[in-house]
């Protein structure tokens, strides 16, 4: 059996030239390294350099230097500027720059750049606490969600950094990107531009009892489960982003209990048909800000089955079609923003889903999009 053989196996390898001449006429470019790295509700880890004429910040990380490779010098680099000694878990994302790009600065010799962008995990609050910055190089670090992350960076790197980001949570293969592009099919995340937005922890906690009589129902939404034990998500498109959520919304007068808001919400939504929602639990919502000020009220969570997903179509409310993702409950939980309290539930909702339902324990994947057209389940 013989082996592929590609067209470049018939060019030449060039022999005739002498060493120092065939060296100089290969590619040449800078190496890169940064990470992503996040607080538990999904805020990016920037840094503020002092040696940028445009004020703009960085994802932590730096130059590789001569003999360097690009995974040892994202460690040094962390430990250099953050203090920590954090380990790197997978390669989020490869970007290919153009010399001639917009977003290099002028009278920059750059002859191009590669850069890997890793992932550098979530840090702990004792961790983010123990962050020191060299004063001389930076002057502070943020947390940010990704849509502020994305004024402060440069549109390239702003481009890369949501790449890699949405990478991790999306569960998706290595981004390779050219001038901040996708070079190969657009994830999910990607194409409908989703940002995780984080939640005050008001919004999070749950409690598991009845809702007290003195508090008014005034939201119900449901893990929804297809019987892969993933859950859907809608994500309301927007100026700066699509943000994501689980179907369901406000109740209404015309609904007779917030098992039926749940049912018309996402089938307005997400075109979802449900079954046997149950509750988990409810949060507090202490003013009803959202609601005109209304006072203290629950927010009530559910789980569902899902029996039917109709083609996509506009919602009612915001005159638009949602976006509709499936994710495994956790990584829903990751891009909902709520932080360890949030994964707490969405643990919760897949053991509830286990037991009353039989549903199987969703594998780690990709996030995916719901087609237009619909799923047929099975």
């Amino acid at each position: 059996m013989t082996s592929p053989v590609s067209p470049s196996d018939h060019v030449s390898p060039r022999a005739d030239l002498p060493a120092a001449q065939y060296a100089a006429s290969r590619h040449a470019a800078w190496l890169g390294a940064a990470a992503i790295i996040t607080d538990e509700v999904g805020r990016v880890l920037l840094v503020h350099p002092t040696y940028r004429k445009d004020d703009s910040w960085l994802l932590p990380g730096g130059v590789v230097e001569a003999g360097e490779h690009p995974h040892i010098t994202c460690r040094r680099e962390i430990t250099e500027e953050l203090g920590l000694d954090l380990p790197l878990s997978a390669v989020l994302a490869v970007h290919s720059f153009s010399p001639h790009h917009p977003d290099l600065q002028p009278a920059t010799a750059c002859p191009g750049e590669i850069r890997f962008v890793f992932d550098g995990g979530t840090l702990r609050p004792d961790q983010g606490v123990a962050i020191r910055l060299p004063r001389e190089e930076l002057s502070e670090y943020a947390f940010l969600e990704t849509r502020d992350a994305m004024q402060r960076l440069r549109p390239v790197d702003g481009q890369i950094m949501l790449a890699a980001y949405r990478a991790r949570f999306g569960n998706t293969a290595t981004a390779h990107l050219a001038d901040g592009r996708h070079i190969h099919d657009v994830p999910a995340l990607d194409r409908h531009d989703v940002h995780v937005r984080y939640r005050p922890l008001w919004d999070s906690p749950l409690h598991r009892g009845p809702v007290p009589e003195r508090l008014p129902v005034q939201q119900a939404w449901a893990w929804c489960f297809v019987p892969d034990g993933r859950v859907v998500l809608v994500a309301n498109p927007g100026p700066r982003g699509a943000l994501p959520m689980l179907p369901g919304g406000t109740v209404e007068t015309t609904d007779a209990t917030p098992e039926d808001t749940l049912r018309r919400e996402a089938a307005e939504e997400a075109q979802l048909t449900l079954a046997e929602p149950v509750r988990l639990g409810w949060v507090l919502d202490e003013t009803g800000e959202v609601y005109g000020g209304v006072g203290s009220n629950a927010r009530l969570r559910l789980a569902a089955r899902v029996t039917g997903i109709g083609p996509a179509a506009v919602d009612p409310a915001s005159g638009h079609p949602f976006a509709r993702l499936l994710a495994t409950p956790a990584q829903a939980a990751a891009l909902l923003g709520w932080g360890p309290p949030g994964a707490r539930q969405a643990q919760l909702a897949a053991e509830t889903a286990r037991e009353r339902w039989g549903l199987p324990t969703a594998r780690p994947a990709a996030i995916e999009e719901i087609p237009a057209e619909g799923m047929r389940l099975t």
